[in-house]
């Protein structure tokens, strides 16, 4: 019996592999380039998984591999990028999934928001009249006030996301966005001050669990670069079943019945607002610290949601473990990666920081205004995630990602 996976995060996949087994269930994993997850593949035993390397975007072409794949029960599609794609695969082949036209709601921000406000779940609506015209900043900011945020309705990992706090930065910031390829369309909505959050929740049939909350500590304005986060945050206990309550209404508003979600939301003075809701699990070593955290694998529910069965996650008394943090490193300057230094001195130190590589070697970091420009992650565990995250501070702070001027060859690239 066979779960595929179309792509997937950068981590857990080695996790999802042990969920599959233990499930007794084959993972086979559907990738345009394996070497994306050389950190997750180099530490499995040979033959753990099956993966199968062809184009992902060519969804005849996928369609059909599934098809000829012996006993797949399953999908899974764990990214933005693919998340569409797997939903119109998981209804052609008539495998177990959520309602395809949910997904698609959830990869369009602006109707996410617009259908939240409906339901009395958000002050603010979202302005989509941002086409080229003389009248077109003083319409939004009409509909959507100052200070606005300007995003693609389609984006991911922040970028193509502009804080306008005047009407000049708006002018700046739709005339930037002219030239960028967007996943979507471009619109507007209200700036929400306060910190930033994800909620980590999991969801069948209607009802809602909140695993936990992630803290998510972004870069100074005017960029939403996120830098550091830990889990779980220590809410009092009429705050967390609030917050579970209110993340259950909005899920239910957008119709969404069924799998793991992480809700960004911000803690305003007046109550929380979403950011955004996307139809997985969280990336970068969320997945990691919720297991560990929680002390069980969750991608076992990840599974048994793949199979159409209630996964035993929604009922299980969580025994619990360390809380953890992790930090983002990014260079100081773009160019071609050329290793990190430091990593000795991380032996030691407290918390067992890890360093997490993304990048290789020879590759070019251009972006540093969002998550693009991360070379690895340090991860650090404490008692609780305030500690974790002092501790994987100072673990990052002993490492210095290197890069070296574009056009000169990075040390072994």
């Amino acid at each position: 019996m066979t779960v595929a996976c179309l792509e997937s995060l950068t981590f857990g996949l080695g996790r999802l592999v042990r969920a599959a087994d233990l499930l007794g269930e084959r993972l086979l994993l559907l990738t345009g380039d394996p070497a994306h997850y050389a950190y997750e593949l180099d530490r499995l035993p040979a033959g753990a998984l099956d993966v199968v390397v062809t184009d992902t975007f060519d969804m005849e072409r996928t369609a059909g591999l599934l098809r000829r794949t012996p006993g797949l029960r399953g999908l899974i599609s764990s990214t933005d990028t693919w998340t569409p794609a797997g939903a119109g695969l998981t209804e052609r082949l008539g495998l177990p999934g959520l309602d395809p036209a949910v997904l698609r709601l959830t990869r369009d921000k602006a109707a996410v928001r617009n259908r939240l406000h409906d339901a009395g779940l958000t002050r603010g609506r979202a302005a989509t009249g941002t086409g080229p015209g003389p009248g077109t900043p003083g319409l939004l900011i009409e509909e959507a006030g100052l200070p606005l945020v300007l995003k693609d309705t389609a984006g991911t990992g922040s970028q193509n996301v502009w804080l306008v706090r005047n009407e000049g930065e708006l002018g700046a910031a739709l005339a930037e966005a002219s030239g960028r390829t967007l996943k979507g369309r471009l619109f507007a909505e209200p700036y929400f001050p306060g910190p930033v959050y994800s909620a980590e929740t999991l969801t069948w049939d209607g009802r809602t669990r909140l695993l936990g909350v992630s803290s998510r500590l972004m870069s100074p304005e005017p960029h939403f670069r996120e830098e550091i986060t830990a889990f779980p945050v220590a809410f009092p206990a009429p705050r967390q079943t609030s917050l579970e309550h209110w993340l259950s209404r909005v899920l239910a508003a957008i119709g969404y019945t069924d799998r793991f979600a992480h809700v960004e939301f911000v803690l305003t003075a007046d109550g929380p607002e979403v950011v955004e809701v996307n139809p997985r699990i969280g990336g970068a070593l969320v997945g990691e610290s919720m297991c560990r955290a929680l002390g069980v694998n969750v991608y076992e529910a990840m599974v048994e949601a793949a199979l159409g069965r209630r996964p035993r996650l929604m009922d299980t008394d969580l025994p619990g473990g360390p809380a953890a943090a992790f930090v983002l490193g990014y260079p100081a300057a773009p160019g071609v990666f050329a290793g990190v230094t430091g990593l000795d001195r991380l032996t030691g130190m407290p918390g067992t920081p890890a360093w997490y590589p993304v990048r290789r070697t020879g590759d070019l970091i251009e972006h540093l205004d969002d998550s693009r420009g991360y070379a690895g992650i340090v991860y650090a565990e404490a008692e609780t995630a305030e500690l974790a995250t002092h501790r994987a501070v100072a673990a990052a702070n002993v490492l210095r990602v290197r890069t070296v001027p574009a056009g000169r060859e990075a040390p072994g690239g």
